[in-house]
C-alpha cells in the first residue's frame, strides 16, 4: 500500500508536469491545467483504497496477499526509474522557462504580449493598412506605392468607426519576410490591406486586397487601370469597398480624398517621403519640392502643413537653430491655418511651437485641444497632448492618452516610454517598467530605457536590481546619474560620492537639474534648490516635463518649492487657470 501511494504520487507529479508543458502547445484552456492537480488528488484515497482491498497477479485481479520479495524488488526499481524522470522533467522545465522568459542580470523581464500588444483587445473593425509594392520598372517610384498606402491609411483613419494602426507600426514590415498572421498578431488587428502599385508615365495600376486575418482568406480585392488624374476617385473607391466590407455602420458620411493637380500631387507624395529621412540634403530637397507645389497649388493645405513639420525637425535635429527654424515652421503653419482653420495637423505643429520654443503651456493646450476636435483619432495630437498632460501635472489623463496611443502604435518604441514615464508620474511601477521593458524590445539599445526601469526599481524600493539597470545603461550621464542613488541607499557612501562628483564635473554646468534630482532624491533640500535655480536661471531644455517627477517628492513640503513652481508658472493656480479639456475618441464595440 505504501508503495502504491508512493507510486500514484510519482505517475501524477509527472502527468502534472507534462500538463504544464504539452496543453500550452494543444491549446488546452487554463482552467484544464489547473483541473489535472485537483482530479489527481482526488483519486488518491480511491487508489489506496482498492490497492489495500486488491492486488494484480498474473491471473488477474484478486484479493491482496502478502506482496514477494522478488515482486517488491521489481516494484522498487520501477518507482525509482519514475522518480528520476520526474526528477529529470522538473529540472528541465526550470531550465526551459529559465532560458525562455530571457531573465538576464537580475532585471525584470515581461513577456513578449504583455510588453509590445495593447492590453485591449481589437475588434472586427481593426485594421492595418501594409506598405503596397511597388511594381514600378523605376524603383526610384518606391515613394508613391508608400504615399498611396500612406494616403489610404489616413482615408480609412477619418472612419471614426474603424480603428486603423498608425503608419509607423504598419510600416515597420516593409521589406521583411513576415506572413500575414504575425503581423495581425503583432498589430493586434482583424484584417489587412495590402496591394501593389504600378506608375507608368500618366498612368497607374493599383491591386489592393482586403484580408481578414482569422480565416486566412481574402475578403475583397480589386485592381484599377487608370490615367493619373483618376488617382482620387480610386482611393476613395477602395476605401469604400473595405469600409462596406467590414460591415461598418457609417455614423456619417464617408471621407474623401482633397483633389489637386496629379503633378502637385506627386511632387507631394515625394516631398513627404524625402522629409523623413532626416538628413540635411533630403530635407533641403523636401523643402523645395514643397515649394513648388504650392507654386502649383497655392491653396494646398497638406504641402504648407508638410514645410512647418519640416522646418521643425530641422530644427529639432540641428540644421536649424531653434529661432531659423521655430519661426520658419510658424510661418508655414500659419499661412495653412489661414486657408483652413479646421485642418487638425497644423494646430499640432503650432502646439508644438508654443509649448517647445515659447514656453506657453496655455497657448499650446488650445492648439491640441483644437486639433483633438478636428480629428480625435489623431496619435500625434494625442501624444503631444499626453506630453503637455505631464507637464501641467495631469498625469492620470497622460497615461489614458498614453494607453490609446500605443494600442494604435503598438511598435514604436518612442510610445512605450511616454507611457512608461505617464505611469512614473502616477506610481506605478511595475507598469513603468513594462513599458521600458517594451520599448528595450523593440529598440534594444534605446538610450535611457535602463536607466528608466533602474529608476522605477529605485523607486519602487528594490536597490539591488536598481543598480544593475544602471549598469546596464549605455547613456554614460545616465549611468552615473542612476548609480549615485543606488549607492546611497546602499550606504556605500565613499562610491556615491565619488558618482556624484563625477556628475557634477562632468554635465552639471549643462544639466542642473540632473544633479537636482539626486540632491532631492537624498533629502539634501539646501544643494537640491540650488541646483534648480541654477536650471531655471539657465532654461535648461526640458526642465518643464519633468519638474513634478517622483524625484523632488522629498522637497514638496519645503517652503521653496511653491515659490520654484510660481517661478516656472507650475504653481496649482497658474495651471488651474490652463483650460485643457481632452476625451478620448469614442469607439465602437
Amino acid at each position: 500500500m505504501i508503495r502504491v501511494a508512493i507510486a500514484y504520487f510519482v505517475i501524477a507529479c509527472v502527468l502534472i508536469a507534462i500538463s504544464f508543458v504539452l496543453f500550452p502547445f494543444l491549446g488546452v484552456p487554463d482552467w484544464g491545467t489547473r483541473l489535472l492537480p485537483a482530479v489527481c488528488a482526488l483519486g488518491f484515497p480511491v487508489a489506496l483504497a482498492l490497492s489495500w482491498i486488491y492486488e494484480r497477479t498474473s491471473g488477474g485481479m484478486v484479493r491482496n496477499a502478502p506482496i514477494s520479495r522478488s515482486s517488491a524488488k521489481r516494484l522498487d526499481v520501477i518507482l525509482f526509474g519514475v522518480t528520476v524522470t520526474v526528477l529529470s522533467l522538473a529540472v528541465a522545465s526550470h531550465f526551459w522557462s529559465t532560458a525562455g522568459s530571457g531573465e538576464q542580470d537580475g532585471l525584470p523581464q515581461v513577456l513578449p504580449d504583455e510588453a509590445i500588444q495593447s492590453q485591449v483587445r481589437y475588434p472586427d473593425n481593426s485594421i492595418a493598412v501594409l506598405p503596397f509594392v511597388n511594381m514600378s520598372d523605376d524603383a526610384d517610384n518606391e515613394y508613391f506605392s508608400d504615399g498611396i498606402s500612406e494616403e489610404l491609411l489616413n482615408l480609412l483613419a477619418r472612419v471614426r468607426e474603424l480603428r486603423v494602426i498608425s503608419r509607423s507600426s504598419a510600416f515597420s514590415f516593409k521589406g521583411k519576410e513576415v506572413d500575414i498572421p504575425t503581423v495581425a498578431q503583432k498589430l493586434n488587428v482583424a484584417h489587412v490591406l495590402e496591394g501593389s502599385v504600378r506608375k507608368s508615365g500618366n498612368r497607374v495600376r493599383i491591386t489592393a486586397q482586403l484580408i481578414d486575418v482569422a480565416s486566412d482568406s481574402h475578403l475583397w480585392s480589386g485592381t484599377y487601370d487608370r490615367e493619373m488624374g483618376d488617382i482620387f476617385a480610386i482611393q476613395d473607391e477602395i476605401a469604400a469597398s473595405v469600409v462596406a466590407e467590414l460591415k461598418v455602420r457609417l455614423l456619417g458620411t464617408a471621407p474623401t480624398s482633397e483633389e489637386i493637380n496629379p503633378e502637385a500631387y506627386t511632387l507631394y507624395l515625394q516631398a513627404r517621403h524625402l522629409g523623413r529621412q532626416y538628413s540635411a540634403e533630403s530635407m533641403e530637397h523636401s523643402n523645395a519640392l514643397y515649394q513648388q507645389i504650392v507654386d502649383i497649388e497655392h491653396d494646398y493645405v497638406p504641402a504648407w502643413s508638410g514645410l512647418s513639420t519640416n522646418y521643425l525637425n530641422q530644427a529639432a535635429n540641428g540644421l536649424l537653430s531653434s529661432e531659423e527654424g521655430f519661426d520658419l515652421a510658424r510661418s508655414a503653419a500659419e499661412k495653412a491655418l489661414a486657408i483652413d482653420p479646421g485642418y487638425a495637423p497644423v494646430h499640432v505643429n503650432l502646439g508644438w511651437i508654443a509649448y517647445g520654443y515659447n514656453n506657453d503651456a496655455a497657448q499650446a493646450a488650445r492648439h491640441y485641444e483644437r486639433a483633438l476636435e478636428l480629428d480625435p483619432a489623431n496619435i500625434y495630437a494625442i501624444r503631444s497632448a499626453a506630453t503637455l498632460l505631464n507637464s501641467i501635472n495631469r498625469p492620470e489623463e497622460a497615461v489614458m492618452l498614453g494607453q490609446y496611443f500605443t494600442a494604435r502604435d503598438p511598435l514604436t518604441a518612442s510610445g512605450h516610454t511616454n507611457l512608461g514615464s505617464s505611469y512614473l508620474l502616477v506610481h506605478r511601477w511595475d507598469e513603468a517598467i513594462a513599458s521600458y521593458q517594451a520599448t528595450l524590445k523593440l529598440s534594444p539599445g534605446y538610450i535611457g530605457a535602463y536607466y528608466r526601469i533602474g529608476v522605477a526599481l529605485l523607486l519602487k524600493g528594490d536597490t539591488v536590481a536598481a543598480l544593475d539597470a544602471f549598469s546596464h545603461e549605455k547613456d554614460e550621464e545616465y549611468q552615473v546619474k542612476g548609480k549615485a542613488m543606488a549607492l546611497h541607499d546602499l550606504g556605500r557612501h565613499e562610491e556615491f560620492e565619488a558618482k556624484l562628483a563625477e556628475l557634477i564635473t562632468r554635465w552639471g554646468s549643462d544639466w542642473p537639474s540632473e544633479v537636482a534630482h539626486v540632491f532631492a532624491y537624498i533629502g539634501d533640500a539646501d544643494n537640491a534648490f540650488q541646483w534648480l535655480n541654477q536650471a531655471i536661471e539657465q532654461n535648461e531644455e526640458g526642465l518643464i516635463e519633468q519638474i513634478f517627477h517622483p524625484f523632488y517628492d522629498a522637497i514638496h513640503k519645503d517652503p521653496r518649492w511653491d515659490a520654484v513652481l510660481r517661478r516656472m508658472g507650475c504653481s496649482p493656480e497658474q495651471l488651474d487657470a490652463i483650460q485643457f479639456n481632452v476625451i478620448l475618441p469614442e469607439e465602437s464595440s
